[in-house]
């Protein structure tokens, strides 16, 4: 497994249905290594800190094997590293083979998988195609984020070693399927709420998902004797 290109941008203003808004969407190739900190990569920044960054969404991860999927899907020849959001671009890593707290070392840094990715509409602005959303989504190649553990550079070239994996073994695929499809999934809910390194961001909705059921499955309480208040 290997790291072919560490991309990083600053937020900067674009035009989206009619309205400026900023975002850090546009990442370029970095020369040379860069430091990994704990929110973030040095040179990068996020525009909107409500829906991107912090401690479970500090580096995005995608695998240049989905480059040559995507340009046929979408009939594009002129994809660059970064194309997709992405801070990491790496070789040899697929989503079914990432679980939710699988920790990988890459240069100085460790790292360790929180949530698969849903793309906002800053992504598919830049990629100009009006239900990009909805296509990256089922096609199960969607990346993921990392926590960082241990602070350190990172450069193009690096080795990407996973120094544990998950007992669990909720892999970003499966992950992506219950965030989007299998709200009905009891089991497999379960099975990722099992894991600490679940990001709140997916833990808070997983448990509602499940709270729903439960509901449902008690069904309403005989007449006469539901709650009551004291």
């Amino acid at each position: 497994m290997k790291l072919l290109s560490v991309n990083v941008s600053l937020p900067r203003e674009v035009v989206l249905n009619g309205r400026t808004v900023m975002t850090g969407i546009y990442k370029q190739p970095v020369g040379g290594r860069v430091m990994v900190r704990a929110l973030k990569i040095d040179g990068d920044g996020q525009a909107d800190l409500q829906a991107h960054g912090g401690a479970c969404k500090a580096v995005y991860a995608y695998g240049f094997e989905n480059y040559a999927y995507w340009q046929t899907e979408l009939g594009g020849d002129d994809f660059g590293f970064g194309q997709f959001g992405e801070n990491l671009t790496t070789e040899g890593i697929a989503d079914d083979e990432v679980h939710i707290g699988d920790v990988f070392r890459i240069g100085g840094a460790l790292l360790r998988v929180t949530q698969s990715r849903n793309p906002c509409a800053k992504i598919v602005a830049k990629m100009g195609v009006k239900d990009f959303a909805k296509r990256f989504i089922a096609s199960g190649r969607v990346g993921f984020y990392l926590g960082v553990i241990e602070e350190g550079e990172i450069g193009a070239g690096d080795d990407i070693e996973r120094v544990m994996r998950d007992p669990e073994g909720v892999s970003i695929t499966e992950i992506n399927r219950l965030r989007n499809f299998g709200h009905d999934d009891l089991d497999g809910l379960r099975r990722a709420l099992r894991s600490d390194a679940l990001a709140p961001e997916l833990r808070q909705p997983f448990e509602q998902y499940l709270a729903k059921a439960r509901a449902l499955a008690a069904g309403p309480s005989p007449e006469g004797f539901g709650p009551r208040g004291d």
